[in-house]
């Protein structure tokens, strides 16, 4: 299990910006729903993030409606719109999670704080069995 949302090859670069591959840092797969106020800093620059599933780039804001399922194998990715530049760059990531079978108290299910930050080379090739959700099989 990995329990870090930020692996070595989780930063990539894009014709309009990166992709932020997340992986899921919890004990079981998960609503894409439950992720809440995701807010990313890239070498210290706060950049608004999209959810991609497929080829949907979906505001975070609006996650609620989606149906898609976060495996714990899967990478979620994020679109940050930037000129993004090749190379190594310091990362930070901050979300929620809304555990929607477990009690958070009288406000809803529990809802998990997570913060991630590390340096990622935007040329470290993909390993591993993992896909983004919405890709096809």
């Amino acid at each position: 299990m990995v329990l870090t949302a930020l692996r070595d090859d989780a930063l990539h670069t894009l014709r309009d910006g990166y992709a932020l591959r997340l992986s899921l840092p919890w004990i079981r797969s998960l609503p894409v729903a439950g992720l809440v106020d995701p807010a990313v800093r890239v070498d210290g620059r706060p950049l608004p993030a999209t959810v991609a599933i497929g080829d949907r780039r979906i505001d975070p804001d609006d996650l609620h409606a989606e149906t898609s399922w976060w495996h714990l194998q899967d990478r979620l990715v994020l679109h940050l719109a930037d000129a993004a530049s090749a190379g190594i760059h310091e990362v930070s990531v901050s979300f929620g999670l809304e555990v929607p079978y477990l009690e958070g108290g009288t406000d809803g299910p529990l809802r998990l704080p997570f913060f991630f930050t590390r340096a990622l080379d935007t040329e470290t090739p993909t390993t591993g069995v993992s896909r983004d959700v919405g890709s096809p099989a």
